[in-house]
């Protein structure tokens, strides 16, 4: 159960492109991306990030292939994980055909510096014999050299003409299985890029802040930029960049498209800051049930409301929800209906038991369906 939204998100249009097994643009839902910040060549740590990553509920992993080594390393990675890989590369061509043949499902690459037309003509063939679909990634940080000299520094406009650019190259190949990024620092220098680019191409756009920072301001950054482009209907694909555990990034990620109601997955809690006229300790619920429910992938809703000015009301419109009330009588909600008054002592375990029971009853019609 769920408030109806006032406002449908109307995504713009772009091409469908495959990414391994996951479909990017189009009507395809937003896909969430994280990268691996393990040694590459460190096989099991590596596919144990990868997997935790995948548990967190992302769509797509990114592993960085600056060496050899990383890159041959990849055959053993994509054949123990569920994720499609995207290897990321920089400058060297023959990074990007020891990935493509090692199993990566996408490139990331900067077709302006990987070098001549010979070598980049050699690293499309690589992705199209291997079903390798390729992100053009421009980053502010790294433009190209006559770019740079033309707009005196990273702009919109110069984003975007790199990114046009190194497009043109991989269509000129009669390549066109490509999502693009344009990729800053800068909130408003971000936004600006991706609001022109999209004026000018039906590609799917991967949307992120890079090196947006540490996970509270990280966090905040990634939420306003991406979350101000999606509303407008912008982007097929997001990463949160944190100086941080990359599982993080995915659960922010995660949280930003259930919040515009983009993605539909786990438990969402509807909980209020708490005051004076709480019932029971609000703050210390949410983080108990926080990590309790975390292993529920359905899409359910939970009030946890610490008296009764909003709680009746949100639980209206929720799962399962919780009204603080006096002498440590609160009421307990199941779809908008109050069902029985219940204590402090067992309210924890019985919206547990509530949330638990509502997770199999979706998994079953699902089944059935």
């Amino acid at each position: 159960m769920s408030i109806r939204p006032f406002r449908d998100i109307k995504r713009k249009k772009t091409k469908t492109i495959n990414v391994g097994n996951i479909k990017i643009g189009g009507d395809n839902p937003i896909a969430v991306q994280s990268m691996t910040n393990t040694k590459t060549e460190d096989i099991k740590s590596t596919i144990d990030q990868i997997n935790k990553i995948e548990e967190e509920g992302a769509d797509i992993v990114r592993v960085s292939c600056p060496d050899e080594a990383s890159c041959l390393a990849l055959k053993s990675i994509t054949k123990n994980v569920n994720l499609p890989v995207v290897a990321d590369i920089h400058f060297h061509y023959k990074r990007a055909l020891e990935a493509a043949e090692n199993g990566a499902a996408c490139l990331r690459i900067n077709p302006g510096n990987i070098g001549d037309e010979k070598k980049v003509k050699e690293v499309i063939k690589a992705a199209k014999n291997n079903n390798c679909s390729i992100r053009v990634g421009v980053n502010a940080g790294s433009l190209e050299k006559d770019i740079l000299e033309k707009y005196k520094e990273p702009c919109p406009e110069a984003l975007v003409e790199s990114a046009v650019r190194n497009i043109k190259i991989l269509e000129d190949q009669d390549f066109f299985n490509l999502k693009v990024s344009v990729k800053s620092s800068d909130v408003f220098l971000s936004l600006w890029a991706y609001r022109q680019l999209s004026n000018q191409i039906d590609y799917p756009l991967h949307l992120g802040i890079t090196e947006a920072g540490s996970f509270i301001p990280g966090s905040i950054k990634s939420s306003i930029g991406l979350g101000t482009l999606l509303l407008e209907g912008i982007g097929d694909t997001i990463r949160v960049s944190l100086s941080d555990d990359p599982v993080k990034e995915v659960k922010i990620g995660n949280e930003i498209l259930k919040s515009l109601n983009l993605k539909q997955r786990g438990v969402k809690i509807i909980s209020c800051p708490s005051c004076a006229r709480q019932g029971f300790d609000v703050i210390k619920t949410v983080k108990i049930l926080e990590e309790k429910l975390s292993h529920i992938k359905s899409p359910i809703t939970l009030s946890i409301i610490g008296c009764v000015v909003n709680g009746p009301g949100e639980a209206t419109y929720t799962d399962v929800g919780i009204t603080g009330g006096g002498n440590s009588n609160h009421m307990l909600y199941v779809n908008g209906t109050q069902i029985k008054k219940i204590s402090s002592n067992e309210m924890i375990d019985k919206i547990i038991s509530m949330i638990e029971n509502k997770d199999k009853e979706l998994k079953k019609i699902s089944k059935n369906k």
